[in-house]
């Protein structure tokens, strides 16, 4: 078993460092995050709009993307839910979660991406495991 081990833990290294400096610099992260998905949506109906294309700084964003609420975006969401690509995501979102409705009693739809679900949802478990070993 201890071979497995240092096996696993040699093919995880990269995972555990990455995770390592989440927790060294978690605000230079939050923008690097921030930041790279301004940029895959920049294309969008929702990044052409709001002028994701100019977007420099944290006040660029701020000054360029006015509070929302859910339903402020519930038609492009319906929109998505019709099949219509790059809304508020590049290409077509294919999955939505749908809330427990706590906020005015009725479920929302949350669309799901691939890239959502590959690098939250599914990343999370991988993670643990990565940090158990």
């Amino acid at each position: 078993m201890p071979i497995i081990n240092s096996v696993v833990q040699w093919l995880n290294f990269k995972r555990n460092y990455q995770i390592q400096l989440y927790r060294e610099h978690p605000i230079d992260i939050q923008f690097e995050t921030l930041f790279s998905l301004i940029s895959s949506a920049r294309d969008t109906e929702w990044g052409l709009a709001h002028g994701f294309d100019k977007i420099e700084t944290l006040q660029d964003f701020q000054n360029a993307m006015p509070l929302q609420n859910y339903d402020d975006i519930k038609p492009y969401v319906e929109r998505l839910r019709e099949g219509e690509k790059n809304v508020l995501w590049p290409g077509e979102v294919k999955w939505f979660a749908k809330s427990s409705g706590t906020t005015s009693d009725k479920s929302k739809f949350i669309p799901v991406t691939k890239e959502s679900l590959d690098d939250c949802h599914l990343r999370g478990p991988k993670d643990v495991f990565a940090l158990y070993l």
